[in-house]
């Protein structure tokens, strides 16, 4: 198994940048592939980003392409979303999530183990 929390969500102004981090827990990070996905109240969650297990194939929806990077740091149990020129859009609640196994997944479903969230507000 595997524990996540994350940190580093707030209320930033359009075109600013917020950092998130995903501290880990538990099994050998590096055998988890894993996922950054955001919730709207009363929408589906879904992929913002994700990354497998060695950090050497990343994924970005069209939405954040070019303003947001996914990275992972396998020494320190740690992955991070950085998210820059950040726009109303964005605001959201933010999860990261694990799957074990190398490759990443694009839906909610095919991970197992979640963080509890962290709310990112951009205000126009």
């Amino acid at each position: 198994q595997v524990q996540l929390v994350e940190t580093g969500g707030g209320l930033v102004q359009a075109g600013g940048s917020l950092r998130l981090s995903c501290a880990a827990s538990g099994r050998t990070f590096g055998s988890y592939a894993m996922g950054w996905f955001r919730q709207i109240p009363g929408k589906e969650r879904e992929i913002v980003g994700g990354i497998n297990g060695w950090g050497t194939s990343t994924y970005l929806t069209d939405d954040v392409k070019g303003r947001f990077t996914i990275s992972r740091d396998n020494a320190k149990y740690t992955l991070t979303l950085q998210m820059n020129s950040l726009n109303p859009e964005d605001t959201a609640g933010y999860y990261c999530a694990a799957r074990p196994g190398a490759s990443f997944w694009y839906q909610p479903s095919e991970y197992p183990y979640w963080g509890q969230g962290t709310q990112v507000t951009v205000s126009s």
